[in-house]
Order: structure tokens, then C-alpha cells, then sequence
């Protein structure tokens, strides 16, 4: 019989180092474990702390209108993010970072616990603190002046605050999102959005603070030149300057210096500052060469300089900035000032202002001269209520946000560091910008009757994706398709005053609307296709890296025609596109869709 083989003997030394490498491997495998279950129960707590942070910030919300009560409730915040951000950051956390696929799960938890921690604990806390002493009544004006000390108080916590906040913003933005799972990629991205909007509140009340006591005259007296834009004659930005007025500040008071009309300010032979050549191609000289026409071109800057230099030249004086307004705006300060008298006896209401100063005023009076008197009466009349503090604060405070966000209310400044910080502000009334957040189309209308004939058009403005695809990183590229359907829906010419149909001036007859519009493509996109009701066609050209498309639709009353243009991204970028319109009487002046996810 074979003998059965009898397995080798290994070396002792062979037996000693296989010992030696199971202890160190079971020795591992225990340290991995004990790794995973350190992270997982850190992680566990780690939630459980941020979710008590996100109901208290909920909570929060409700409290703001008591800065006493906020400043708690963030305190709150403050320490549970804390200890979410302790719980994420430890070494054994931060080793476990470098591990592929978790890894990267685990660094963008750590970074979003940092980032959050940043914004309750170093950028709100200080904020929070100093408005909890800040009496929003302290804002009513006194005998025409406004204190200024509650606004220099503040400016150094929103100033920190806010670069907090861009800081942290910038963080999560920076987080690659293509290897992360679903739950972590989502949290990214609806953290991003959050702090984004965060970002952009803190840096208003930060721009604010730092302008408003300038612009107010707390260094030295300023003046400030009033445009009154007239929505029944569309101009880019808004409508012909009809009124204007100077204002003065002088150490927190504000007077009205000076009013006149747009009659006083003759048509001048050459435009009265150089015009860029994309400018010239588009609009043409006009925009430089007459008051009414200075918000032509969609950019308030060029607008300001414009207007600062015609009034330069009819007065000798230069105004340190141009601020311009519509009877919209005039009828959100109604709201929160209350009705006003005028000299001529009509009680001026939020309810009636726009109908009685962009329609009812040219059936009244045949002569510009009375109707421009009509119309600065009232604005003098609005500007005193709220120079004289009357109303709430708080509500006038909310009717100026609501015309700055509906770009009724705009701004330029001479002085360069007031206007870089307008800059990004829908105050600044710039030229529509395709960010992170939006491409951004325009849709910008102007008369071409010559007369007040768009108190009764409409523009119905739609944008969408035609076919869009979303990546791993959140962003969208595809095609999307912008539509504006005109509309007359004037009476018959014969019920209505010459003044208001242009009396077949212009070479237009008398009831139809004529309406030259300017169509900008988001930053980055390109034309495919572009579609217009009738046998016309589309002029253009470019406007700071822009394609522009223009048109010309004359409309009889009950008329309409639409405008079709499609553009498809060249990148990937924004999941929402958006259109920024002309602002109009009671319609949207902007409008979005998003792309949605697959």
C-alpha cells in the first residue's frame, strides 16, 4: 500500500511570519471596522445634529421680524453645526477621505458641515447680533432727514458677513459632484442653491449699508438727477423720460431741488457722448441725441452717463448719479405712504396711479406742457410723503425691493466705487447676464408710433427648453425656444385723443402700434432658427459678446403677431433659462423654465 502523502513541514520561520501576518491582517481588518464604525456613528450624529440645525432655521424665518428672538434661534444653529462640523473633521474622517468611491462621499459631507458651520458661526452670529439693537422705525424719516448712525452701525458685520458667505458659497459650489451617489450629489446641490441665495441677501444688506449713507450725503451734499419713465411709450429699460426732477442729500436730508420735462432739453445734432461702435450699429445715435430716448439701450449705465451729460449742458451742473422710475414704482410707495393730494385736487391711490397717470391724464389735457406738469406734481407729491416719513417702513422698504426686483427701479452713480457695487444688482439695470444660476435672454421693446399708444399693448413673453439633457455636475445643455406675442387691444382710433394715437404722425396711421424690439441670446449661445408673423425679417448685431436679433411689427387694434426665436447652448451650464422683459404695466418682466432631470 502507498503511504498516504504527509503534508510539508514548513521552516519555523515560515510558520512564525504566517502567524505574524494573520495577526497584522486581523489587526487591520479590526482597525477598518472599528474606522468604519467610528465614521458611520460620527456620521449618524453628525445628522441628527444638522437636521435639528435645518428645523430651527425653519423656525427662524418666522422670527425675523424680532431680531431679539433670531439672534437666539441662530445661536442655536450655531452650536448644533458646530458639533456636526467636530463630528466630520476628526483625522480618522479625514484619512478616510483618500479611500476611492467613499472618499469622495465622505469630503463633500466634510466640507458641507464646514461650510454650514462657517455661515451660522462666523457669518450670521455677528450680524444677527448687531440687528437684534436696530429699530426697523429708526428707517421713518424725521422733518425730511434720515438718521444714518443705524446704517454705519452695521456695515462692518455685513461687510464680514457677507465675504463669509461668498466664502462658503464658493465651497460647496467647488464640491465635484460626478462621483458622488444620489442623496449626497442632491444634498450638494440643494446646499449650493441655499447658501447662493444666502449669499446674494447678505451682500444687498452689505451693499446697502456701505451705500446708502454716501449716497444719503453723510460725507457731502449730492445730487441725484430723477428720471420718470412713461410705460405708455415703451423705451428698452422702461419708457420715454417723461418728468425729471434734481434731488439734493445733505447729512441724511432730502429736498427737491429742481423738476422740469423732457420739453426742456432740445435734439441735439450729434450724440452728446461717444457712443460704443456694437451701440451705434444697433440703436444708432438716437439714444445720445434726445432725453426720451436715453433708457433706449438696455444698459443704465450708458443710460446715466447719457443723462448726466444733457442736463450738465442745459443746467452747468453735474449730478453724482441718475435714478430712474416709473408710475409702477410710484404706485408700490402708495402702498406703503398712503393716498396723496395733488394741486389740482385728484386724491392719487396705489389703486388709480398708473391708469391716471399713463392713460387718463391725455384725455384730460390736449397741451405736453399741462401733462408734464400733471405728471411732476405727482411725483413731487409722492417723493414728500415719503420724505416727510409717512407710512410704514418697513412696507416702504418692501415696495423698493419689489421695483428694484421688477426693474422699475434703477441706478447709476458717478462715483466709481458706489457704481462697482451696484454693479450686480438688478438696480444697476445692466444688460441681461447668463451666470450659474440662469441663461439669460432679453426681450427689450420700443415705440415707433410716437405716441402713448402702449398703455394698450401687450407682450406676452414665454421661454422653455425644447430638449435639454442634465449631467452628473447638475448642469444643462440642449435648445430652448423664446416666444413674444404682441397684442392691440386699443379702441377704435376715433375714440381716442391724437396724443395718445400719434395722430398718423411718424408715418404710422393713427391707432396702430408700432413696436421695434431687441431679442438678446444668453452669453454663450447660438442661433438656430428665428421666426417672425408676417413677410418681415430680423435685423441685428452683437452687444457685449450677445447676439441681437431686431424687428419691426406694426399692429391695428385687435391685431397680433408673435416672434419665435430658438438658440441652443454651446456649453454646459445653467439648468434654467429665463427672459428679462421691458417692464410693462401689470405684466411679469421676467420669466423662467427649467430643465428638468431625467
Amino acid at each position: 500500500m502507498t503511504p498516504a502523502p504527509t503534508a510539508p513541514v514548513l521552516p519555523r520561520a515560515a510558520r512564525v511570519a504566517g502567524v505574524v501576518f494573520a495577526a497584522v491582517l486581523g489587526a487591520l481588518l479590526v482597525c477598518v471596522v472599528a474606522a468604519a464604525a467610528w465614521i458611520g456613528i460620527r456620521g449618524i450624529l453628525a445628522y441628527g445634529h444638522l437636521d435639528d440645525a435645518q428645523t430651527a432655521a425653519a423656525l427662524t424665518r418666522d422670527q425675523l421680524t424680532d431680531p431679539a428672538s433670531a439672534a437666539d434661534a441662530v445661536a442655536t444653529i450655531a452650536d448644533d453645526t458646530a458639533a456636526a462640523r467636530s463630528l466630520t473633521t476628526d483625522p480618522i474622517w479625514r484619512a478616510a477621505e483618500v479611500l476611492p468611491w467613499v472618499g469622495p462621499q465622505l469630503a463633500a459631507v466634510s466640507t458641507m458641515t464646514v461650510a454650514v458651520d462657517d455661515v451660522a458661526g462666523s457669518a450670521l452670529t455677528p450680524l444677527v447680533e448687531v440687528a437684534g439693537t436696530f429699530d426697523v422705525d429708526s428707517l421713518r424719516p424725521q422733518d425730511g432727514r434720515l438718521d444714518l448712525s443705524p446704517f454705519t452701525e452695521i456695515q462692518d458685520a455685513a461687510a464680514a458677513s457677507a465675504e463669509e458667505l461668498v466664502d462658503a458659497a464658493e465651497a460647496v459650489s467647488a464640491i465635484d459632484r460626478s462621483p458622488l451617489v444620489t442623496p449626497v450629489r442632491e444634498a450638494v446641490r440643494d446646499l449650493s442653491a441655499l447658501l447662493a441665495d444666502t449669499r446674494d441677501g447678505a451682500g444687498a444688506v452689505a451693499r446697502a449699508t456701505a451705500l446708502l449713507p454716501a449716497m444719503l450725503g453723510a460725507d457731502e451734499p449730492r445730487t441725484y438727477l430723477l428720471l420718470f419713465q412713461n410705460n405708455a411709450e415703451w423705451r428698452s429699460l422702461g419708457g420715454i423720460t417723461g418728468a425729471v426732477a434734481a434731488i439734493r442729500t445733505d447729512d441724511g436730508s432730502l429736498s427737491l431741488a429742481a423738476q422740469g420735462s423732457s420739453s426742456d432739453f432740445p435734439r441735439y445734432d450729434d450724440a452728446v457722448l461717444p457712443l460704443d461702435e456694437e451701440i451705434l450699429g444697433i440703436y444708432g445715435t438716437r439714444p445720445g441725441r434726445y432725453i426720451q430716448n436715453v433708457t433706449q439701450v438696455p444698459d443704465f449705465a450708458v443710460s446715466g452717463a447719457l443723462a448726466q451729460e444733457m442736463w450738465q449742458r442745459e443746467t452747468g451742473e453735474t449730478v453724482d448719479g441718475v435714478i430712474a422710475v416709473d408710475p409702477v414704482a410710484l404706485s408700490y410707495l402708495l402702498e406703503a405712504t398712503g393716498p396723496v393730494i395733488l394741486p389740482t385736487g385728484d386724491e392719487l391711490t396705489a389703486g388709480n396711479a398708473v391708469d391716471l397717470l399713463l392713460n387718463d391724464v391725455y384725455f384730460r389735457y390736449d397741451v405736453p406742457a399741462e401733462q408734464d406738469a400733471f405728471f411732476a406734481a405727482a411725483a413731487a407729491a409722492v417723493f414728500d410723503a415719503v420724505a416727510d416719513g409717512r407710512g410704514d417702513p418697513a412696507a416702504l422698504l418692501s415696495a423698493l425691493t419689489r421695483a428694484g426686483d421688477e426693474h422699475r427701479l434703477l441706478l447709476w452713480s458717478a462715483h466709481e466705487h458706489d457704481q462697482e457695487l451696484l454693479a450686480d444688482t438688478t438696480l444697476a439695470g445692466g444688460l441681461p447676464r447668463t451666470d450659474d444660476e440662469a441663461a439669460r435672454f432679453g426681450v427689450f421693446l420700443n415705440d415707433g408710433t410716437g405716441s402713448k399708444m402702449d398703455y394698450y399693448v401687450t407682450a406676452d413673453t414665454v421661454v422653455g427648453w425644447d430638449a435639454c439633457m442634465v449631467d452628473d455636475t447638475g448642469a444643462a445643455q440642449g435648445e430652448a425656444t423664446l416666444s413674444v406675442t404682441l397684442a392691440n387691444t386699443a379702441p377704435d382710433a376715433s375714440d381716442l385723443p391724437d396724443y395718445i394715437t400719434g395722430g398718423g404722425g411718424f408715418g404710422v396711421p393713427a391707432g396702430t402700434a408700432r413696436t421695434v424690439g431687441y431679442i438678446y441670446l444668453p452669453e454663450g449661445w447660438e442661433l438656430t432658427d428665428a421666426e417672425i408673423d408676417g413677410d418681415l425679417g430680423f435685423g441685428g448685431g452683437t452687444h457685449d459678446g450677445r447676439r441681437v436679433l431686431t424687428f419691426e411689427l406694426d399692429l391695428e387694434s385687435g391685431e397680433q403677431a408673435s416672434v419665435f426665436v430658438t438658440a441652443r447652448s454651446v456649453h454646459a451650464g445653467a439648468r434654467t433659462v429665463e427672459a428679462v422683459s421691458t417692464p410693462r404695466i401689470g405684466q411679469a418682466t421676467e420669466v423662467v423654465a427649467t430643465c428638468p432631470r431625467a
